[in-house]
């Protein structure tokens, strides 16, 4: 079965075999070694001031940069699950909370944040998707993040990029806390989350809140090479592997062209065969489709040619399917998913199959590929 949900993603086999040598202890030289490799490559993969290395999932970043960010008030942007998590754990951690909710397709303006936070002096930080997985969204981050830093530089922008990061470059100038999970880009097992820091926000965390999510005592630990508490160290073993398996494949900046290019391929293929894309501002990590029959395609996807692609969630449930475009895709596995997309509409009666898809995916992928080689 080739899986195909935006997250997890599939492990690659050298990771695994990284992956499954003896168990390390945390507490010793050679784990430390590891650990400080790792973080050599992760500050070259967020550009930013401060990394730290969380075992959790990404949520438990997401809380801990909320706890440890916000003292006051957090404005957050619901555009789908994910958004609408940052407001809960503001809520359950007894944060003021000022939301701005819209459907899962459409991306939170520019202006609405202004507003928002120029109507709100309390609001001391924002936590916004970079791409919103629900559905397949890119939010303007950037330039969000520049404009609420021109009224205001002290208040700390989180900017969820579980979905983004490994996927394309992303500017943090603005930024003061860039999330990352390793189930997504990263291609591990679910597990481990990271925190890129500015060192503003650095200040602002000062002695930190929390026990466990506690990122004062995090940093001052990780900068000597280990751990506040135990490491998922199985997880980090397997971050440095992928991380120099993306340097020997052509480094970051091969990998994000790759990634544009495959997603923009896809795209078109499905587009080409009468398919919907869903949101208003795709973000590359995923093409997701609306459809009123997004079950049976999945559900033939699945049965009739090995391909396991995620549904929705919510109100979007039976209305969507999303395909993985993070990590090191094999070219001819993606080929054979949007094949299979045609392939499928075909069995419910759509259109008659004729190729067009993989015509179209071959097409505008090689021919670019071959442009810039």
């Amino acid at each position: 079965m080739l899986l195909f949900t935006p997250g997890p993603t599939p492990v690659p086999q050298n990771v695994r075999n990284a992956m499954s040598d003896e168990t390390m202890h945390h507490r010793t030289p050679e784990f430390e070694a590891i650990f400080a490799k790792t973080r050599k490559h992760l500050f070259n993969l967020f550009k930013s001031d401060e990394v730290v290395m969380l075992s959790s999932s990404g949520t438990g970043a997401m809380e801990s940069a909320v706890t440890n960010l916000c003292h006051n008030t957090l404005l957050n942007v619901n555009s789908g699950k994910f958004g609408e998590r940052f407001g809960k754990i503001a809520i359950a951690h007894g944060l003021g909370n000022v939301e701005i909710k819209n459907e899962w397709d459409t991306p939170v303006s520019v202006e609405d944040i202004i507003e928002a936070v120029k109507n709100n002096p309390d609001i001391d930080a924002v936590a916004v998707q970079i791409s919103e997985s629900a559905g397949g969204l890119r939010h303007p981050v950037e330039a969000i993040a520049k404009a609420l830093k021109e009224i205001n530089p002290n208040i700390m922008i989180i900017a969820d990029g579980i979905t983004a990061v490994g996927v394309e470059k992303i500017d943090i100038t603005n930024i003061d806390c860039l999330i990352a999970g390793s189930q997504k880009a990263l291609m591990l097992p679910p597990g481990l989350s990271i925190l890129g820091l500015s060192n503003k926000s650095i200040e602002k965390i000062g002695a930190g809140k929390g026990y466990y999510f506690n990122l004062a005592t995090e940093i001052k630990n990780q900068r000597k090479n280990t751990t506040a508490w135990t490491a998922a160290t199985t997880l980090t073993i397997g971050l440095l592997e992928i991380l120099e398996t993306i340097e020997k494949n052509g480094g970051l900046e091969k990998l994000y062209a790759e990634t544009e290019l495959r997603a923009k391929a896809v795209n078109a293929a499905l587009q080409a065969i009468g398919l919907h894309i869903y949101p208003k501002t795709p973000a590359r990590s995923m093409s997701t489709i609306d459809d009123e029959n997004a079950s049976e395609i999945r559900k033939i996807l699945a049965k009739d040619f090995e391909v396991n692609v995620a549904g929705g969630q919510d109100h979007l449930n039976g209305k969507i399917f999303r395909i993985n475009q993070m990590g090191l895709i094999p070219t001819y596995e993606m080929a054979w998913v949007v094949n299979s997309v045609e392939l499928a509409l075909s069995k419910l009666g759509r259109r008659e199959y004729d190729g067009t898809a993989n015509k179209v995916f071959n097409e505008i992928f090689f021919r670019v590929a071959k442009v810039e080689r």
